[in-house]
């Protein structure tokens, strides 16, 4: 069993990867005791047939290469040779048009089924990376947060059985914003790893050292205020791992997914909302979008990676008949600087585009296009539309959770998906 730090060093608790069943177990029974004083029934009220799927661009996307506003001429002079040429640009209104191995996007934007938020980004930001994520998936501005923002809401989901697929993270460390001071989320690379870790000696799965778990838990005094939550826990890994083994076992794929890690996540999203497994919040991480040099070709691969894993999961799930209870966001801890470096590349910058994909999405560009000659002093955009207005959309609008209470403020909404 192997321990991220950055999990180790956060408040001494660990949110840690699935198979992980110890410190998943005492971390919960660590916290549960804070747990119950916070958490509160207005989390619990979420729509059961509805799922949200985010997606993380890690390393900064350059928002300008992605949503591109091919009609400024001021694009085309301070990229002189990362500029998409209007020729491939895939036009969306005239004003902005996509890269052009976004094209499987480009479809979904043509059937109504994509929105796009222009300047996303928050006060006073943040060009380290770390600190940046930090500030989206916990809403703390200072870099310094401890609860993801879902890592909230799931923890207001989770009842005294477990129900572990109420939330997937897709990746080898659970995601920030997925952290919860009280529940572990299942942190999966691929199903397989979903299980009780046998010690290598083993031949029976895994069925002793659960066998011996059990036996440790079962002598404490039944008094305990930890020992039904241990039990509980250790039981609820077990049946999550059948249940997950199950499902892969009946899911048949619509389409053929694209090779890849990323793809293959959505794959196993995919099976959890297909086989009913209660998913509510899946989350999947592409990386690679740090494109200080030779961007141009790193970033064409990286766009056609989530354009065409995207595609092939919203036609796997609507030859299933669930696309019309699935909304997918993606974001990015920031975009690129709007001038291109001498390595061809883009530097660090601030505001960049998100896009909502899905059938219940109202089409359209929403927020305010950053302007690309009223730049900040490092010469970035100034962001326009405050990303947590988008969060309290899909709380509010698709989740039917409380968005001010998760959250913790007001912060507005946009109108991609209709009022309730």
């Amino acid at each position: 069993m192997k321990l991220s730090r950055r999990a180790m060093i956060k408040d001494g608790l660990l949110v840690v990867s699935a198979g992980m069943v110890m410190p998943a177990i005492f971390s919960r029974g660590i916290a549960s005791a804070h747990a119950q004083a916070i958490e509160g029934s207005h989390l619990a009220q979420v729509s059961s047939d509805r799922t949200l799927i985010v997606v993380q661009m890690a390393g900064g996307n350059d928002g300008l290469n992605t949503v591109i506003p091919y009609t400024d001429s001021t694009y085309y002079k301070l990229r002189p040779t990362l500029a998409i040429p209007q020729t491939k640009v895939l036009s969306l209104d005239g004003r902005l048009g996509l890269h052009p191995s976004l094209a499987p996007l480009k479809q979904l934007w043509d059937q109504g089924h994509m929105a796009i938020v222009e300047g996303a980004g928050y006060p006073n930001p943040s060009l380290s990376h770390f600190q940046a994520m930090d500030i989206w998936q916990t809403l703390d501005l200072t870099g310094n947060g401890s609860e993801g923002w879902l890592g909230k809401l799931v923890a207001g989901w989770v009842d005294q059985q477990g129900h572990p697929f109420q939330a997937m993270d897709i990746g080898t460390q659970t995601a920030q914003a997925l952290s919860s001071i009280s529940k572990p989320v299942p942190t999966l690379s691929n199903v397989q790893s979903y299980r009780i870790a046998p010690d290598p000696v083993e031949t029976d799965g895994g069925n002793a050292r659960l066998a011996a778990l059990m036996k440790l838990y079962n002598s404490y005094p039944q008094a305990s205020p930890y020992a039904a939550l241990l039990e509980t826990t250790a039981l609820s890994a077990q049946d999550g791992s059948r249940r997950l083994h199950e499902a892969t076992s009946q899911y048949k794929s619509a389409v053929k997914y694209p090779t890849g890690p990323f793809a293959a996540g959505l794959q196993i999203l995919a099976e959890a909302i297909v086989q009913g497994l209660g998913l509510r919040v899946g989350y999947v991480t592409l990386g690679g979008f740090d494109t200080h040099a030779n961007e141009l070709a790193t970033h064409d691969g990286l766009m056609k990676m989530l354009a065409d894993g995207l595609a092939a999961f919203y036609t796997d799930l609507s030859q299933h008949g669930k696309a019309d209870n699935v909304v997918i966001m993606t974001w990015s801890e920031f975009g690129r600087r709007v001038e291109e470096n001498g390595s061809l590349g883009t530097d660090h910058g601030t505001a960049a585009p998100m896009f909502v994909l899905g059938n219940p999405i109202s089409k359209g560009i929403y927020g305010e296009p950053p302007s690309l000659t009223s730049l900040d002093t490092y010469g970035n955009l100034k962001y326009t539309t405050d990303f947590r207005s988008v969060y309290a959309t899909v709380l509010d609008r698709w989740l039917g959770a409380s968005s001010t209470d998760v959250l913790g403020g007001s912060f507005g909404a946009q109108n991609f998906l209709p009022k309730p």
